[in-house]
């Protein structure tokens, strides 16, 4: 127990001090395609005095790296205007080209990490989006995590009354819905939008003086509020943003909640736009998206992944010498397994923390030896032994069957693959990139075919029950394991991708 410990916290602190990538058998061409890939992550701070905002939405977009990293932006309040950049790239480097911090130094910011789901990779699709008036001043900026089900029908709508679009994604959708609106005022606007838009989001935004956020009726896409003081508020996707501030985490936003506030305005007003609505934030936030250092809905997610491994040895128990987690997101539900089976846990897939991004090499043959550089495993501690495997999902399998490759060259006995994610069978259109149903593993092959080409002597997903169990209660949004979604589909999903 205590060598499980060690290995516990030891797992835990890497994510404090460094930015780790999900699975390093994935090249990053496979990544999109072999893995449900990150939304975004969203952070907004307002004080109703001034802050060093550069450095600390630098802080916290640091935190929700995980979360996105094709390209970072913020905006800023300062003197009653708002000054923005946004640019491609990680977030460390977005910020050393900003060549005068002081411009970012006010007492209100918003900051966005962008991983593709709507819209194309072009620059205008960086977040955030701002707004302008006549004089070329912008007025209001937002940045959103999530994805809208009718958006290509209200930018139609808009279109045909006049309003210009610049960029080709969703989120946009919102801020010309709340542009357009202002004549109610700032809540007024807000609300007429999440009355109009549907789907999952989650936002942040400024005006020249003002501060909000909200989240969409179901809280699909996480969102949580903390405090640094009394005058000072802070809103993140997750609460490892709210640490990397100083900040207190205070609660969740609720689902069809907006807050806001203001210097003419005490504290930070709340408005529920909807009464009584239900809580579904997405299952997969804890198996795989949010980082474990984080609490979501009060649920710490590293305790969530280590009963998941917990829960799958009670409903799948085998014999085996050792088990091991594919790192970085299968390791606490491998100390989990370990911890109630007695089976030793071993960190032996060793990581190369210094490989980059991508390799440019022009071959597959070339392409497919770029796994043994980025994980190897000690072949002296699994060379002959039974091996349990527990990796955060399956989807396309080719992750999972090239690991298994690497663990039989290493010598394995045997090798029984466990899963703590149910088979992923349906692609979500709520803010998350999977691929599409053809190519999801689990809804073209049974499980017993699926053993079978992966090449393991066993091999188990955590069941649906299990999952609710282990989170508490059924109040989740399952759709990429049931094909049920607590948004209805609309017919327009994709057209902005």
């Amino acid at each position: 127990m205590e060598n499980l410990t060690h290995w516990k916290k030891a797992y835990l602190e890497q994510f404090k001090t460094r930015n780790y990538g999900r699975n390093l058998l994935r090249t990053p061409q496979e990544e999109r395609l072999d893995a449900p890939n990150e939304e975004c992550g969203i952070f907004g701070l307002y004080s109703q005095e001034d802050l060093d905002t550069f450095s600390l939405s630098q802080f916290g977009l640091f935190a929700l790296q995980h979360r996105g990293q094709e390209a970072c932006g913020i905006s800023v309040m300062k003197g009653g205007k708002i000054n923005n950049v946004k640019d491609e790239g990680l977030v460390l480097d977005v910020y050393k080209n900003i060549a005068e911090p002081e411009n970012f130094m006010g007492n209100g910011v918003i900051g966005h990490t962008r991983y593709t789901t709507a819209g194309d990779k072009k620059k205008y699709n960086f977040q955030p989006f701002f707004a302008k008036n006549e004089y070329d001043q912008i007025i209001l900026s937002i940045a959103h995590n999530g994805n809208l089900t009718n958006a290509m029908e209200l930018r139609k709508e808009m279109e045909a009354e006049g309003v210009v679009f610049k960029a080709t994604s969703d989120s946009e959708v919102i801020l010309r819905l709340i542009q357009k609106n202002l004549d109610l005022g700032l809540r007024g606007a807000i609300k007429e939008t999440m009355e109009r838009i549907k789907g999952a989001y989650s936002v942040v935004g400024i005006t020249r003086n003002k501060f909000f956020a909200f989240r969409d009726f179901h809280g699909i896409r996480p969102l949580v509020l903390g405090a640094m003081d009394e005058k000072t508020f802070v809103v993140a996707s997750e609460t490892a943003a709210l640490d990397a501030v100083g900040a207190q985490y205070v609660r969740d936003l609720l689902p069809g909640e907006i807050v806001y506030t203001s210097e003419n305005e005490e504290g930070l007003k709340s408005f529920l736009v909807k009464e009584n609505c239900e809580r579904q934030i997405c299952a997969f936030e804890y198996i795989y998206f949010a980082r474990p250092d984080s609490e979501m809905e009060g649920i710490n997610v590293h305790e969530i992944r280590e009963k998941s491994g917990e829960k799958i040895w009670e409903q799948a128990p085998v014999e085996a010498d050792i088990v091991i987690g594919v790192p970085d997101s299968g390791v606490p539900a491998a100390i989990g397994f370990s911890k109630v089976s007695g089976i030793p846990f071993r960190p032996v897939l060793i990581k190369n923390r210094y490989i980059g991004r991508s390799f440019i090499v022009p071959t597959q043959e070339m392409r497919e030896r770029i796994v043994n550089l980025k994980l190897n495993p000690i072949i002296s501690e699994i060379k002959g032994k039974r091996v349990v495997i527990i990796d955060d999902s399956i989807v396309r399998g080719t992750t999972s069957k090239r690991l298994v490759k690497i663990l039989k060259d290493a010598g394995v006995k045997e090798i029984h693959f466990r899963s703590v994610s149910p088979p992923i069978i349906a692609p979500c259109y709520l803010g998350i990139d999977t691929p599409s149903k053809d190519d999801l593993i689990s809804a073209n092959m049974s499980s017993e075919a699926l053993r079978n080409y992966l090449g393991v002597d066993s091999l188990e997903f955590l069941s649906i029950e299990n999952l609710a169990e282990i989170l508490g209660s059924t109040r989740h949004c399952f759709g990429c394991f049931t094909e049920k979604y607590p948004v209805e589909k609309g017919e327009n999903v994709g057209l902005f991708s």
